[in-house]
């Protein structure tokens, strides 16, 4: 039976006082053995009331019972190992041998636990960078893609950079990379990035062999690229995390509620929504803005080359006055801004890759799925201006003031323009005189009910003399928009010609019979 602390204190100052243990169980009221055991507790500096360890039918086995947990590395089943007590003699159940199994496995993995340094970096020194998948876009070709997001930090100021693509081969890598470098403002000491073979080419006994791309661009950028440990992501720092976050704000799911992309240029903006928010707001690890930060590391950083490195990206091209280059003899067109510079041009699968050199650093600026020639490639996206709609069908003419007159009816608003628009489409007559009546009645009613009633009457088809005042009237008695009525076929003034049905029938109008 366990004795109560009170009883326990009264053992001790029993033994104390006679310094016996025979002479303080009487004065206790208690064995001399329970006396012994609670003061050779003490005296070992155990708990006094820890309770008593009794013999069990596994002690003979525990040693065998860790060689094979060490043997497996902590990886052994309980009822395997059940199995191979029984040969050697144990006769207890299976659940003694599960509790032991599972005492040893702790203590296994207590003396095998991986240990972890934090990681004090220095202004300058590291930066990190690595892939993850993005959403689904829809690609050049109208079809949806998977995409990829390229996402890089440095280690001291946890800035962060985000650069969504649709591959990640060598000149993806170098595009991005060279963007990032010059995004921060320098380039680092080192880069540290997963194994992939745009980077290492091989393992040889554990030494890791440079691609020799990567290497030129290193010695171009200044920048020292390592690579983790394989299979091992939990040596590649801060990318990950950098990844995982970017992941949770960008791709769609049913936790951020978003609803997808449209266009690649979509994901680009919300790439750079997503870093202006990350680095705009305090890191909760070193309690400071990274864009804060980030002023300070750039005195560290050193500067890079005013030229980037393409020798990845492909062949140079010339892009021509009509925004297109030429490859195999096809023409590529070009996003505006580009006329007379010159891109890099590359072949990847099917697809055919346009880079540009831009303020933010190297771009991948287009991508067409290869042609024959007499086949171009045009893309009606890379010309806003053009007098053709995207899909060929003309664009709507854009009213600008030439004169005093033509401004103050074009101010009037919305409705003044597509009056405007209509009028001439129909060949309306006067339609100056009317626009100056306009002018007039926006005068004396106000400008809000002249500007809706020339959108209404731009809707109907109403140009005639009168035609704007009657709307106006018309509006001003609580009609509403929703009784709009065209002037078409099925609305008209002119007389109907049902009545001839019945000439010769004998019968009017009114279905009576004529005499």
């Amino acid at each position: 039976m366990k004795k109560s602390d009170r009883e326990i204190m009264e053992i001790l100052e029993a033994f104390d006082a006679t310094g016996c243990a025979h002479s303080a169980a009487p004065l206790a009221g208690v064995d001399p053995k329970t006396v012994r055991r609670y003061v050779e507790a003490r005296e070992a500096g155990l708990p006094v009331d820890a309770p008593v360890r009794r013999p069990k039918l596994i002690d003979p086995f525990l040693p065998k019972i860790e060689e094979l947990v060490e043997q497996s590395e902590g990886a052994i089943r309980a009822d395997v190992l059940h199995e191979r007590l029984q040969v050697l003699g144990f006769t207890g159940d299976e659940r003694t041998t599960r509790r032991a199994i599972a005492n040893a496995k702790q203590a296994w993995r207590d003396g095998h636990r991986r240990q972890y340094r934090p990681w004090i970096t220095e202004p300058g020194l590291w930066l990190q960078f690595d892939w993850g998948h993005g959403p689904i876009v829809f690609g050049p070709d109208g079809r949806p893609r998977p995409t990829l997001l390229f996402c890089a930090w440095l280690a001291w100021s946890r800035f962060r950079v985000v650069i969504p693509t649709w591959d990640r081969k060598l000149g993806t890598l170098m595009t991005c990379l060279d963007a990032t470098l010059r995004r921060v403002g320098g380039a680092p000491t080192y880069g540290l990035t997963d194994n992939e073979k745009t980077v290492t080419v091989e393992h040889v006994a554990g030494v890791p062999v440079r691609h020799p791309m990567i290497v030129a661009a290193s010695r171009h950028y200044g920048l020292a690229v390592h690579t983790c440990v394989p299979f091992d992501p939990e040596s590649k720092g801060g990318s990950e995390a950098t990844v995982r976050i970017a992941k949770a704000d960008l791709v769609p799911t049913k936790a951020n509620l978003l609803t997808g992309y449209n266009s690649f240029a979509e994901l680009v903006e919300a790439c750079e929504r997503f870093t202006e928010k990350v680095n705009g707001r305090v890191h909760r690890e070193t309690n400071r803005v990274p864009a804060e930060a980030l002023a300070l590391e750039q005195q560290r950083l050193h500067p890079i080359p005013i030229a980037p490195f393409t020798a990845a990206l492909g062949e140079t091209r010339s892009v021509n006055p009509d925004q297109t280059i030429r490859f195999g003899s096809v023409r590529y067109s070009t996003p505006p801004g580009l006329v007379g510079k010159e891109v890099w041009v590359r072949a990847d699968g099917e697809e055919l890759v346009i880079t540009a050199a831009l303020a933010a650093g190297l771009t991948e600026v287009a991508r067409h799925r290869l042609s024959t020639p007499g086949n171009p490639r045009i893309d009606l996206s890379h010309y806003p201006d053009h007098p053709q709609q995207p899909d060929g069908s003309p664009k709507p003419p854009q009213p600008k003031a030439r004169t005093r007159e033509e401004k103050a009816f074009l101010a009037l608003g919305p409705g003044a323009h597509s009056w405007l628009v209509e009028a001439a489409a129909v060949g309306a007559q006067r339609v100056r005189s009317k626009m100056t009546a306009a002018l007039e009645l926006a005068a004396l009613v106000g400008v809000e009910p002249v500007d809706a009633a020339l959108g209404v009457a731009a809707a109907a088809g109403r140009f005639a003399e009168g035609d704007l005042l009657a709307i106006v009237h018309h509006r001003a008695d609580g009609a509403s928009i929703a009784a709009l009525v065209v002037a078409d076929e099925n609305h008209s003034v002119q007389p109907g010609t049902s009545a001839w049905a019945t000439l010769g029938t004998g019968l009017q109008a009114n279905g009576q019979v004529t005499p």
